[in-house]
């Protein structure tokens, strides 16, 4: 009998606990759908779950301070690794892997992309010495003082792999589409912090990202895609795709990416029949299965990431 993808809450998050799991994924959605992911992302999750892995749902928290939330990703991974091998216990399931830090993998979409990338350049050795370069001063000095009001030395999750659905690196402007209220709001220091500068500045200058890859979409109007270098050959200031694509390519691994059809909300979906049904009248609202690739892209890419784990210094 197929094991059944059923939620549970553990800690803050949702989980679907596999019998015998080859892989934990982690996953934070994008604003508003993240919120719910277990709902709008529910046939994405099955298919992952059908292939052996153990679905942790990160419901999406919206605020302007990103670091807070980046840091807080891995404080629930560390209460997680506990209570999972717990509950796998309790229900005869297989425990071990759940002790494994590189078991773990990453997954997000849209702005959910951001946590992930920010808690990653947290565990670079380096990653003080880097922000006082790329941030304000009193940013740079409330990363360091983030970590030590929480009781933590160095977050990291150097060696868990990550797959970035539709990047978005959000700004302010992102955030709130009326321009003259977002400027307002930068010029008073209430903005999204860090900034889209900033963030690309931190990842640029990270030695990490090693094991990144990326899945864009080709009519995706709010992460960018491939198609959106213009006659110049220079990348538009709002193609986050296109920028991690020419500053993740000269690493020891290349990030491994693909775009495939649709718009920025094709991971969005809950399988009715034959169909995948988003309710979104701005986006799919409804299309075939069989022409939905996402999943499988998906999952190729997660076991490749999981090969060049054993190359990684």
């Amino acid at each position: 009998m197929k094991p059944v993808l059923k939620f549970q809450p553990i800690s803050f998050s949702w989980v679907a606990l596999h019998p015998q799991p080859k892989g934990v994924v982690q996953f934070i959605g994008g604003t508003f759908f993240g919120s719910f992911p277990t709902l709008f992302y529910r046939h994405f999750f099955q298919e992952l779950f059908a292939e052996g892995y153990t679905i942790i749902a990160l419901p999406f928290r919206f605020s302007f301070r990103h670091w807070p939330i980046a840091i807080s990703l891995w404080q629930e991974q560390e209460i997680l690794r506990k209570e999972l091998t717990q509950a796998a216990k309790k229900l005869g399931y297989e425990s071990d892997i759940y002790e494994e830090r590189t078991s773990y993998f990453w997954v997000g979409h849209s702005l959910g992309c951001k946590y992930i990338a920010l808690l990653e350049f947290l565990s670079d050795s380096n990653c003080q010495n880097i922000a006082n370069q790329c941030c304000y001063r009193d940013e740079a000095r409330s990363i360091q003082n983030l970590s030590e009001n929480r009781g933590i030395d160095t977050p990291s999750i150097k060696g868990q792999p990550s797959l970035l659905i539709a990047p978005n690196i959000s700004n302010t402007e992102s955030a709130i589409p009326i321009r003259s209220l977002a400027m307002l709001l930068d010029k008073l220091g209430w903005g999204v912090r860090p900034t889209r500068t900033e963030t690309q500045c931190l990842i640029a200058s990270s030695s990490l990202f090693n094991l990144t890859a990326l899945i864009s979409f080709e009519r995706d109007n709010i992460a960018g895609s491939l198609g959106d270098i213009n006659q110049s050959l220079e990348v538009p200031k709002n193609s986050d795709v296109l920028w991690f694509v020419e500053h993740l390519k000269h690493r020891k691994f290349a990030v491994l990416n693909q775009e495939i059809p649709g718009k920025h909300l094709e991971p969005i979906g809950i399988k009715i029949g034959n169909y995948i049904v988003d309710f979104n009248p701005w986006d799919k609202f409804i299309k075939p299965i069989k022409l939905r690739g996402i999943e499988s892209v998906s999952l190729r890419f997660l076991s490749v990431l999981k090969q060049r784990l054993s190359q990684v210094d």
